[in-house]
């Protein structure tokens, strides 16, 4: 799985469509294996982008749960003390 994709379910407030399509974007990266594609294959590459994006959006908004929003900060600070465990601290 790829690091940079982060869950978008459950937020609060909600994962937008500029989030979504972020996670699409690296989703089609990692399985093509282009960070760039050529101009041969772009028109696929985009249209997989779209593809993906409008498959997770409508995946998001269709799911359902009775836990509360989690907040994108707290989140982000449990994910920095995971890697500060992992890898140690950051020289300053």
């Amino acid at each position: 799985m790829c690091r940079n994709i982060r869950p978008l379910f459950n937020f609060d407030p909600p994962a937008g469509q500029p989030e979504i399509r972020a996670a699409a974007l690296q989703y089609v990266r990692k399985i093509s294996g282009f960070q760039r594609p050529s101009a041969a294959n772009q028109a696929a590459f985009d249209k997989a982008v779209d593809e993906i994006a409008a498959a997770s959006s409508a995946l998001v908004w269709a799911l359902v749960t009775s836990a509360p929003p989690r907040d994108r900060e707290t989140e982000a600070e449990k994910a920095r003390e995971r890697s500060r465990r992992r890898f140690g601290a950051r020289p300053a």
